[in-house]
């Protein structure tokens, strides 16, 4: 004969939720790490369907060029348009991803950020190497890590697009110049003679 105190301890323990365990610190940090490489890895292969998956619904990207997407598709749309079709304005880009360290998590939500050595190809097939520093927000949706938010930027004082310039403004300064004391010497002479 079943006893009472068996009835009831089934009961109870037929209508306790079963206790979800949460994943280990590492186990987390190891599905980051994952994620970026996918992430990294569909870049490199022009696969930007590939990485639909990886953002939150609502994330906002703004990379270097501080062109603010919002939502999966904007971001995808913007690597087709930066890397894809008669227009596009680079061949490639490969990008080097560096943590200052592990990511930052609280709770469901982490914190991510580090340095990027990049290469971009641009259409033309010139390189430009370019650092950055990187941070992004990283939230547990639907029992994944998503990014939430990304933004990337060079140094605004010391980065390769400026040391064009640079270097372009000192040869127009010296077109310029010879060109200016080349005619300031034909009027001289036309003057004098």
């Amino acid at each position: 004969m079943i006893s009472l105190t068996a009835v009831l301890i089934a009961a109870v323990l037929w209508t306790v939720p079963a206790v979800a365990q949460e994943p280990s610190p590492e186990a987390l940090h190891n599905e980051i790490r994952k994620m970026r490489d996918d992430i990294l890895g569909a870049i490199e292969r022009g696969d930007f369907d590939a990485i639909v998956p990886h953002l939150h619904p609502n994330v906002v990207f703004t990379p270097m060029n501080n062109d603010v997407r919002r939502g999966p598709e904007e971001v995808r749309a913007y690597f087709n348009r930066m890397l894809k079709g008669p227009d596009a304005v680079l061949k490639s880009v490969k990008f080097n991803i560096e943590v200052d360290r592990l990511t930052d998590i609280y709770g469901e939500t982490g914190l991510a950020f580090g340095d990027s050595n990049a290469l971009y190809v641009l259409s033309s097939g010139k390189e430009l190497p370019m650092p950055t520093r990187w941070s992004s927000a990283l939230v547990r949706h639907d029992g994944r890590w998503k990014i939430a938010a990304f933004h990337a930027s060079p140094n605004a004082f010391d980065n390769p697009i400026l040391g064009q310039a640079r270097r372009l403004a000192v040869w127009a300064g010296g077109i310029g110049l010879a060109l200016g004391l080349g005619l300031g010497l034909l009027i001289g002479r036309r003057r004098r003679g």
